[in-house]
């Protein structure tokens, strides 16, 4: 079937897509909901632990120490996204006077660990840049001071945990890329599914549209009236 054709079979029934397509961007329009904006904080941390000492020398050379503290870290990497870290988390807030508590498993879902050797790094996403702050001296607070009673290390070996990046709220997060092709996508999938339609009752309809269609079952055209 030639192009003409299928341009035909279109501009026949155009207001099935047309419809179809001013429906959805107006439904998308009026269900369309302002993104919440998102700000970011990091925080950094290094762990260190300090060699065996024998008579008030060290034993080693540090290698252990150092392996030691990189296991330390990569648990803490996982403790933060505990209940029990969001409960002294919110500890922590009361102690500081803020009024901000978290919900169960809201920080879990807000917080990203990463480590890195032995450096820890801590990014929190929030949708308050206020909070987010009050947040972020929380958790630098829980982290350096509540990590003893989650790993036994502590106790043992000299381990220390270190401030290097205090939170610093960073500015608002942009909209993301399916945000923003959000709206042009339905548009263009509701284009397609109203073309799509007009095929489709094409096929169905058994009445003759065209002087071609008489010739193809091999009926002879005398005379065609023009639609004006």
């Amino acid at each position: 079937m030639e192009l003409r054709q299928y341009w035909r079979i279109v501009r026949r029934r155009i207001w099935i897509p047309l419809v179809l397509t001013l429906v959805v961007a107006g439904i998308s329009v009026f269900t369309a909901k302002t993104p919440t904006p998102s700000y970011t904080a990091s925080l950094r941390f290094v762990v260190s632990v300090e060699p065996e000492r024998v008579e008030g020398q060290f034993n080693y050379d540090g290698y252990y120490a150092g392996v030691s503290s990189e296991f330390i870290a990569d648990d803490l990497s996982e403790i933060v996204r505990s209940q029990a870290f969001t409960e002294d988390v919110n500890r922590r807030l009361s102690q500081m006077g803020s009024a901000l508590q978290i919900a169960p498993g809201a920080l879990s879902g807000a917080t990203f660990a990463d480590k890195h050797h032995r450096i820890l790094q801590i990014t929190i996403t929030w949708p308050n840049p206020d909070e987010l702050q009050e947040l972020g001296e929380a958790i630098a607070q829980a982290v350096k001071e509540d990590s003893p009673k989650y790993i036994k290390q502590f106790s043992t070996f000299g381990s220390v945990i270190t401030i290097i990046d205090r939170p610093t709220v960073a500015t608002q997060i942009p909209p993301s890329l399916t945000q923003k092709l959000d709206l042009p996508l339905r548009l263009i999938l509701a284009l397609l599914a109203g073309i799509g339609l007009t095929f489709l009752l094409h096929y169905l309809d058994a009445s003759v549209q065209s002087a071609e269609e008489l010739e193809a079952l091999g009926i002879p055209v005398l005379a065609e009236i023009p639609e004006k």
